[in-house]
C-alpha cells in the first residue's frame, strides 16, 4: 500500500521542534522552583519541581525517539527503528507512576511533620510554571493525538500544569487560612492523579510491544470477511499486530479451492490488500497461499 513519507517527515519535524521548546521551557522551570521550594520550606513545590525534572527527562527521550524514527531500515534493523517512539511511549509512563509512588510517600511524611511555608513566594512560582507548561501543553496538543511517544510527553506537561494549579491552590489557602497541611494533602492528590494518568498509556504501549492485536481489529469478522472470497477455502494461522502509530500488519495462511497460478494470486492478493486497508485500516498485508497443504486450519495457531 502506499504511504506518505513526506508528510511524516514534515510532522516530525514539527514535532522535534515543539519538543525541543518543551525542554527548555521545563529546564527553565525546574530551576526556579527546586530554588523556590528550598527557600520557601514548601513540598508541594519541591514535588512539582522533581515532576517537572522527570519533564525534561521524558522530553529528552521524546525527542531522541523522534530523532531515531526518521533513520532508515538496514540488513541489521530491518524494521528501522519504527518502533522507537512506543519504547519512549512506555518508558515515560513508568517514569510517571514511579516518580508518583515517591511523591505519595513524601507527602505522608511531611502530612505528620506539618512545616511552616513561605506561601508568596509558591504562589508566584507556581504561576510561572503554570505559564510555561501551558504553552508547551498547547505546542504539544496536536500531535498528542495520533502519536502514542507525543501523546506520553503531553501527559508529562498536562499533568505537571495541573500540578502547579494544585500547588497555586493550596498556596492561596496557606497564605489566606495558614493550613500547612494542605501542602501535603494536595501533593498526595496530584501524586493520584499522576497513577491514573499514566496507567492507561503503561498499558496502551505495553499491548503494542508485547504484538497483541490492536483493540479496533476483529479478527473474526476479517477472517470471516476473507473466506467469502471466491476461490478462498479457508484463513487461518492469523497475525495482526501494531508495529507503530501508523503500521497495522495482517499476516495469514490461505488455503486456495483450486491449484491457480501465481498471477491469479497476485490479483486476488491485491483484491484482499484493499479490502482489508479500506474497511479496517490496516496497511501491511503478508499472506502465505497454500492448496491441500496439511496444516492446522486454526485461526490462531500457537507457533
Amino acid at each position: 500500500m502506499g504511504h506518505t513519507h513526506s508528510h511524516n517527515h514534515s510532522h516530525n519535524d514539527l514535532n522535534g521542534r515543539n519538543l525541543l521548546i518543551s525542554i527548555f521551557l521545563n529546564v527553565l522551570i525546574t530551576a526556579a522552583q527546586i530554588v523556590g521550594g528550598l527557600v520557601s520550606g514548601s513540598l508541594a513545590l519541591l514535588s512539582d519541581a522533581l515532576h517537572n525534572f522527570s519533564d525534561v527527562v521524558s522530553l529528552i527521550i521524546s525527542f531522541t525517539a523522534n530523532k531515531l524514527v526518521r533513520k532508515k531500515a538496514s540488513l541489521t534493523r530491518t524494521f528501522g527503528y519504527k518502533r522507537a517512539e512506543i519504547l519512549a511511549a512506555f518508558i515515560n509512563a513508568a517514569t510517571l507512576i514511579v516518580v508518583a509512588i515517591l511523591l505519595i510517600f513524601e507527602a505522608i511524611e511531611r502530612f505528620q511533620n506539618p512545616q511552616e511555608i513561605e506561601s508568596s513566594l509558591v504562589i508566584w512560582l507556581s504561576g510561572i510554571a503554570i505559564l510555561g507548561n501551558g504553552f508547551s501543553v498547547l505546542l504539544l496538543k496536536k500531535s498528542s493525538n495520533n502519536n502514542m511517544n507525543m501523546r506520553s510527553a503531553y501527559l508529562h506537561l498536562l499533568t505537571d500544569m495541573m500540578a502547579s494549579v494544585a500547588v497555586l491552590i493550596g498556596g492561596l489557602l496557606m497564605k489566606t487560612y495558614e493550613i500547612w497541611w494542605i501542602d501535603s494533602v494536595l501533593t498526595f492528590a496530584i501524586a493520584i492523579y499522576l497513577i491514573w494518568m499514566g496507567f492507561d498509556l503503561l498499558k496502551e504501549s505495553t499491548k503494542v510491544l508485547m504484538l497483541f492485536t490492536p483493540d479496533s481489529i476483529p479478527v473474526d469478522k476479517i477472517v470471516q470477511d476473507l473466506n467469502e472470497f471466491k476461490g478462498i477455502k479457508n484463513v487461518h494461522h492469523v497475525h495482526i499486530w501494531q508495529l507503530n502509530e501508523d503500521e497495522i500488519h495482517f499476516e495469514a495462511h490461505i488455503d486456495f479451492t483450486e491449484d491457480i497460478l501465481l498471477s491469479q494470486f497476485d490479483l486476488i492478493l491485491d483484491e484482499i490488500e484493499k479490502y482489508i486497508f479500506h474497511n479496517y485500516d490496516i496497511n501491511h498485508v503478508n499472506i502465505q497461499p497454500e492448496f491441500k497443504k496439511r496444516d492446522s486450519k486454526d485461526v490462531i495457531v500457537q507457533d
